[in-house]
């Protein structure tokens, strides 16, 4: 069992809040697999807060392969720190809103790679969206973690040259798509069993 979906299920024992006494949860069951019924915990996020470290390293090199932590190019030139804050905030924000759980958390996300697609490669090759992130749940009140910290691994295929036109076309830039996908990291993450599943991505899966 993973490390969010076992500390989930110490605090439905012990009982987070009033409004989380053990009756039976309709809504998001999954998040503890191997726990009864009447003890599984069932979310309510309350508050996201998103941390993009400045140790991180910005890449406004223009390569297929661009060093650096943090590659984003479809907002202007500026703080990428920042742009890159908002993205993965309002993502996150949407992921969460049809948690209707009992039980009330704040979540915290770390950013720790933002490696979405140079122009050369954008309508080229295509390449990967690399997105890795570290979860944590704090207690609404308190803002003490209530568990360690959880990473995850959210990378999928970015889209490529005619295909990438296309998708723009039809208004599916890299912005829209990084959106979309990482809300529903965030909803597997904090209600199947098994967590988000990160795809395999080879060299054909990733050029093709």
């Amino acid at each position: 069992m993973k490390p969010i979906r076992l500390m989930l299920a110490m605090l439905a024992g012990l009982g987070l809040s009033a409004c989380a006494a053990p009756e039976t949860a309709t809504r998001n069951a999954p998040l503890v697999a191997d726990t009864p019924a009447p003890q599984a915990a069932s979310l309510r996020v309350q508050n996201v807060t998103v941390d993009v470290p400045r140790e991180l390293r910005v890449s406004e090199a223009n390569r297929y392969f661009p060093g650096g932590d943090i590659v984003w190019r479809e907002d202007p030139t500026g703080d990428r720190y920042a742009q890159v804050q908002k993205i993965v905030e309002d993502a996150m924000i949407t992921g969460v809103s049809t948690l209707e759980g009992a039980m009330p958390v704040d979540l915290h996300i770390e950013i720790t790679r933002f490696h979405a697609l140079t122009e050369k490669a954008r309508y080229t090759t295509g390449g990967v969206h690399d997105i890795e992130f570290k979860v944590t749940l704090l207690h609404p009140e308190t803002g003490q973690p209530l568990g360690a910290a959880h990473e995850v691994d959210a990378g999928f295929k970015a889209h490529g040259g005619q295909k990438a036109i296309a998708a723009e076309a039809r208004g599916e830039t890299q912005k829209v798509r990084i959106s979309r996908h990482l809300a529903q990291v965030i909803r597997d993450e904090l209600t199947r069993p098994d967590g988000f599943q990160t795809a395999s991505l080879g060299l054909y899966e990733m050029f093709n």
